[in-house]
C-alpha cells in the first residue's frame, strides 16, 4: 500500500531575477515497508524534495505545485495548522546535522519527549520514560542516565540516534531521512544504517532516504530515484538502476562509487575510471631508493585541562601518542581512522600548528620541533596543508586570486605582477579557467573550493601537502575527481602527501601505505595490499567490515556492527602510557601487540 505519492512535484524559489525551479517535476511512490532512496550530488533538489513534502520551506519565498498524496490528503492543500498535526507525528524527519538541529540548551531526554507532550499529551514524567524507553530502542547506552546529558556532551553517533528518536516518538508511518549518515564514521554510519532497517522492519514503516552515496543505496534501499539539477533522470528497483543504468550521469555515479577490493594486490594507486584526464596506467612515483622525506619519530601531543581558582592542571588528553613513520618522496602514506582518533592532531603537530609535548620531526633531516619562528616559516614552503572545509579556509572578502597569491607574496618568492601570471597558471594546472580569479569563494561549488585550496597550497613548491579530511565532505563524483587531481599532481610534481581520513575506500583509491589509528596510537602500519587483504588489528578489521557496498545483492544481508564509542582520551595528569610492542606480519607491515584481557 500507498503511503506516499509525489505527481508531479515543482518548487520554485523566488529570486531577484523571478521564480527559479528547484524541483522539476518530480513523481515518486514510498510504499508502507519500503526504502525509497532520491539519490543525486549537492544541488540536485534532493533536500529541497523532502523539505516540500513536510512543507518546511519559508512561506513567500518557495511556491510548491504537484501532488503530495499522505495517506489519503494532498499535503498541498492542508493549513499549516493540519501540517503541524502531521509533522512529527505521522511522518517525521531525521536531518544532516544533529548539532544544528537540536536545541543545545534542553537536554536530548526533553527533546525526545517534546514531539509526544505535543502530538499524544503525555504528562511530563510519562513522556520522560517513553523518551528513555525510545532511547534504549535507538541502542543508547545508560539511557536512563544520557537523557539528562545535552547534546554537546555526546558523539555525532549519539546525536544521530537521539534524532532517530524523536522521529520516531510517535509511531510514523513515513521516515524521510536526510543525508543521516554523511559526517558520520564509517563504523557509525553502518550501526545507522543496521537501526534503520531494524527500526523499519519491526513497525512496516516506509522511508525516504536522502544521500548521494552509492553503497548506502545499494544497502538499504528497494528502489532508487536519480536526481540531477532538480529533474528526476530515472526511478526504478534498485537492482535495475545498478545493473542497467538508463543515464550517463547515474552510469558516472555508479563508476564513481568506490568498492573495496577492486585494486586487488596492486601496489600502485588507480585513479577513478575516466576522470580528470589521469594516465589509464600510472606509474608508482616513489622513489624507493631515496631517503625519507619526512620522519616522525615518537611524536606525543597533549592538551592541559584545568580547573579551580589557580587553574591546576588535573587532566590531559592524550590527542597523539607516541607516533613515529616515514614517507618518501612521491609517496602517498594514509592515515586512517574514526573521529577523536588524533589523525588531524598529528598532520597539524608535524606543521607546528600545534605544538607536540615530545618527539621529532624531520623533514629532508631538518628537525622541525628545533626551528625558531623565520627559520619554520620558511620551511614551511615545503610542507602545505589543505584543510576538510575549504570555504573556512578561504577569506570571504579575498577574492580566490588574491587567495592563491597570498602565500607566494608573505613569503617572497615573487612580485604582484608575477604572481597574477602565476595564480592564472596554477587555476589551469588544478582544471579552473583562469578568469575564475576574479571570482569570490561564495560562488564556487565545494569541488571547486577544493581545487582553488589544492592551487593555494601547490603556489609554494612544496614537496608535501597534508591533506586533512580534503575530500570527506564531497559528492561522489567530485570527490572522484579531486582525489584524482592530486594522483595526477603526484605524478607530474613528485609529491609526497600524508592522506588524512577516515573513508576507507578512497585511501584504497589513493594511498601507497596505510597507518591505522586509534585513541591516538597508530595500532596497525603497512603497504595499502596488505592492510586491505590482511588486517591483523581487530579494530583494522571493524573499520573494513563496516565500509557499505555498491552492490544491491547485500541488501539483505544484517552486518553485526557491535555498538561500540571510543574509549575517552582524557587520562589523570599523572599518567604514564604504557610502553608498546609492535610485531612484524609481513614485509613492511607492522602491528601493535594487544595487551592480555
Amino acid at each position: 500500500m500507498s503511503i506516499l505519492a509525489v505527481r508531479n512535484l515543482t518548487t520554485a524559489f523566488s529570486t531577484a531575477e523571478g521564480w527559479r525551479d528547484v524541483v522539476d517535476g518530480v513523481s515518486f511512490d514510498v510504499d508502507a515497508g519500503e526504502t525509497v532512496a532520491i539519490v543525486g550530488e549537492s544541488g540536485s533538489g534532493k533536500s529541497v524534495t523532502a523539505l516540500s513534502v513536510m512543507g518546511l520551506l519559508p512561506k513567500g519565498k518557495a511556491r510548491v505545485t504537484g501532488e503530495i498524496h499522505f495517506r489519503g490528503r494532498d499535503l498541498l492543500r492542508l493549513s499549516e495548522e493540519e501540517m503541524q498535526a502531521v509533522r512529527g507525528n505521522e511522518a517525521a524527519m531525521i536531518f544532516q546535522e544533529p548539532m544544528t538541529s537540536l536545541n543545545p540548551v534542553m537536554s536530548v531526554g526533553a527533546q525526545i519527549a517534546e514531539p509526544l507532550r505535543r502530538h499524544r499529551g503525555l504528562p511530563k514524567a510519562d513522556a520522560m520514560r517513553e523518551a528513555i524507553r525510545l532511547m534504549d530502542r535507538v541502542r543508547i547506552p545508560a539511557a536512563a542516565r544520557r537523557a539528562s546529558e545535552y547534546p554537546h556532551e555526546m558523539s555525532g553517533g549519539m546525536l544521530q540516534r537521539v534524532m532517530i528518536a524523536t522521529a520516531l516518538a510517535c509511531a510514523p508511518k513515513l521516515l524521510i531521512a536526510d543525508e543521516p549518515t554523511t559526517a558520520l564514521d564509517v563504523t557509525i554510519q553502518a550501526q545507522i544504517l543496521e537501526l534503520i532497517k531494524e527500526l523499519q522492519a519491526e513497525d512496516h514503516m516506509a522511508v525516504m532516504f536522502i544521500t548521494h552515496d552509492m553503497g548506502v543505496v545499494a544497502e538499504i534501499a528497494e528502489k532508487t530515484v536519480v536526481m540531477y539539477r532538480s529533474k528526476m533522470l530515472e526511478a526504478g528497483a534498485t537492482e535495475d538502476v545498478f545493473a542497467r543504468p538508463k543515464t550517463d550521469y547515474t552510469r558516472d555515479l555508479l563508476a564513481a562509487a568506490p568498492r573495496l577490493g577492486d585494486l586487488g594486490d596492486s601496489a600502485v594507486p588507480r585513479p577513478y575510471p575516466g576522470r580528470d584526464g589521469v594516465l589509464a596506467n600510472p606509474v608508482d612515483t616513489v622513489d624507493h631508493g631515496g631517503d625519507a622525506l619526512l620522519e616522525v619519530k615518537n611524536l606525543c601531543a597533549r592538551f592541559d585541562l584545568r580547573k579551580g581558582v589557580l587553574g591546576r592542571v588535573h587532566a590531559r588528553v592524550h590527542a597523539v601518542e607516541n607516533v613515529s613513520f616515514a614517507l618518501r618522496k612521491g609517496e602517498t602514506l594514509a592515515l586512517v581512522g574514526e573521529s577523536g582518533c588524533g589523525k588531524s592532531t598529528t598532520g597539524r603537530a608535524i606543521l607546528r600548528l600545534t605544538e607536540p609535548v615530545s618527539g621529532s620531526v624531520m623533514l629532508e633531516g631538518q628537525d622541525v620541533s628545533l626551528l625558531k619562528r623565520k627559520a619554520l616559516m620558511r620551511l614551511r614552503q615545503s610542507m602545505q596543508m589543505i584543510f576538510q572545509d575549504p570555504f573556512s579556509s578561504l577569506n570571504p572578502r579575498m577574492r580566490i586570486g588574491e587567495a592563491i597569491a597570498e602565500p607566494m607574496l608573505a613569503h617572497g618568492l615573487t612580485t604582484p605582477a608575477e604572481a597574477r601570471a602565476r595564480v592564472a597558471g596554477l587555476l589551469d594546472h588544478v582544471g579552473l579557467s583562469p578568469d575564475m580569479a576574479t571570482r569570490w569563494p561564495h560562488e564556487f561549488s565545494g569541488g571547486q573550493r577544493q581545487r582553488i585550496a589544492i592551487a593555494r597550497a601547490l603556489g609554494l613548491d612544496p614537496k608535501l601537502i597534508i591533506a586533512d579530511e580534503s575530500v570527506s565532505a564531497l559528492d561522489v563524483t567530485i570527490k572522484a575527481q579531486v582525489v584524482n587531481l592530486m594522483m595526477r599532481l603526484q605524478q607530474e610534481l613528485g609529491l609526497s602527501y600524508l592522506f588524512i581520513s577516515h573513508d576507507m575506500a578512497v585511501v584504497e583509491r589513493i594511498s601507497h601505505r596505510v597507518a591505522v589509528m586509534l585513541l591516538g596510537e597508530i595500532v596497525e602500519i603497512g603497504p595499502r595490499a596488505a592492510i586491505f587483504a590482511n588486517p591483523a588489528h581487530p579494530y583494522t578489521r571493524r573499520l573494513l567490515s563496516a565500509v557499505p557496498e555498491p552492490d544491491p545483492a547485500r541488501r539483505l544481508v544484517r552486518r553485526d556492527i557491535p555498538l561500540q564509542e571510543l574509549k575517552s582520551p582524557i587520562f589523570p595528569a599523572d599518567f604514564i602510557p604504557p610502553r608498546r610492542v609492535y610485531d612484524a606480519v609481513g614485509h613492511d607491515h607492522f602491528v601493535m601487540r594487544q595487551e592480555a584481557a
